[in-house]
């Protein structure tokens, strides 16, 4: 499964904007996940963990839409956390900054080097960073319901 993001002011986002980024983003996460759950419950155990955003914490201008679709998740989370912890099933969301992936491909290198320079880390993430963080969760069987940042520190 794989996100979307636009950006644009939002007094311009039209109906269809906000559908669509509702049915990719937060729509489809409720959607996976329910048909996982199923066989979890069954099993008595899982990790689910979930992608989020810095954004779906903090909020990004020109991306309402795609910080509350964000927040949703972290939301959707925390809640199915509480509900299923009782079938040994974890789940955790994981929010991301600013990742090397092909979502920013819309960035200009002089963007990227703003960014880099507003990170403490001085980097932009790299995907297997996240990944990391994903296995982490898989491995420790105590965490559940919490939200980790992978950001270089850029939201401290």
């Amino acid at each position: 499964m794989h996100g979307i993001s636009q950006i644009k002011l939002f007094t311009d986002l039209t109906d269809e904007d906000i559908d669509n980024m509702i049915d990719v983003n937060l729509k489809s996460v409720f959607s996976v996940t329910q048909e996982v759950v199923k066989s979890m419950i069954k099993n008595q155990e899982g990790d689910i963990i979930n992608i989020s955003s810095v954004w779906g914490i903090t909020g990004g201008s020109c991306e309402v839409h795609y910080s509350a679709t964000k927040a949703g998740i972290i939301g959707m989370s925390k809640a199915l956390a509480k509900e299923l912890a009782t079938s040994n099933i974890r789940v955790n969301v994981i929010a991301p900054g600013v990742i090397d992936t092909d979502m920013n491909n819309e960035l200009t290198k002089e963007e990227m080097k703003v960014l880099e320079n507003e990170i403490p880390l001085k980097r932009i993430g790299k995907a297997e960073e996240i990944a990391n963080t994903a296995y982490m969760l898989t491995e420790n069987k105590y965490i559940t319901g919490q939200v980790i940042t992978v950001d270089g520190g850029w939201m401290n």
